[in-house]
């Protein structure tokens, strides 16, 4: 079979017109995210406390993992006004972001070293734990770890069908807010600051914009 010099040109001229638009709007660097500066970082690289292109840990949700993982103990959200299945587990998804923000693990805790820095007791530890300790809650915090589809929204009668509905981002909430059809951490949070908005959201929440992509009560 014949090859188009012609076809391969235009591929590659769109795949560098594509890698050129995720990377104009890719913006790890300075965000919340970016540990490079630390003393703690050694290496001074910005991805090497997440990831690591070799000698990783891909039990982790096959994400080129290198950050130590949780083995906290969780207490899961329950509500008797959810219509949604209580959460039984925390999904790998969303486990590898409690790598650090359950507040059990340290977050220099990379490339196999077992560090000292504590993520702390504010806002960003969403676990309340302490390092080194075994459980952690996730009783105050949006749930996780839940199936969201259209069925679901028929039933609760106060979500958008995730199919059809649109997210604001280019398509529908299912395409580019779920997992699995799942509600995950990084439904709402971005974590490599490609839409560059506060809080590492992928939306703006002004006026509860990014609640109200879901829930329409």
């Amino acid at each position: 079979m014949k090859f188009s010099t012609k076809l391969l040109v235009s591929h590659v001229v769109a795949g560098t017109a594509l890698l050129f638009a995720y990377t104009a709007n890719a913006e790890i660097a300075g965000s919340a995210h970016d540990f490079s500066a630390d003393t703690w970082n050694a290496s001074g690289e910005i991805c090497v406390v997440c990831h690591a292109p070799h000698n990783n840990n891909n039990s982790q949700g096959n994400l080129l993992w290198n950050h130590a993982a949780s083995t906290a103990t969780y207490t899961l959200y329950d509500s008797p006004t959810m219509n949604a299945t209580d959460p039984t587990a925390v999904n790998a998804g969303s486990k590898v972001c409690l790598s650090c923000h359950d507040g059990t693990v340290a977050i220099d805790s990379f490339g196999g070293a077992t560090g000292t820095q504590n993520i702390g007791t504010g806002a960003a530890n969403v676990g309340g734990g302490t390092l080194g300790g075994g459980t952690a809650s996730l009783v105050n915090d949006h749930p996780v770890s839940i199936l969201y589809n259209a069925s679901l929204a028929t039933t609760d009668g106060g979500l958008a069908n995730p199919t059809s509905a649109n997210s604001g981002l280019g398509s529908t909430i299912t395409l580019d807010l779920l997992y699995d059809n799942n509600v995950e951490c990084s439904s709402c949070h971005d974590v490599h600051n490609k839409y560059n908005v506060d809080a590492l959201l992928k939306k703006s929440n002004a006026a509860s914009a990014l609640c109200l992509t879901c829930h329409t009560k």
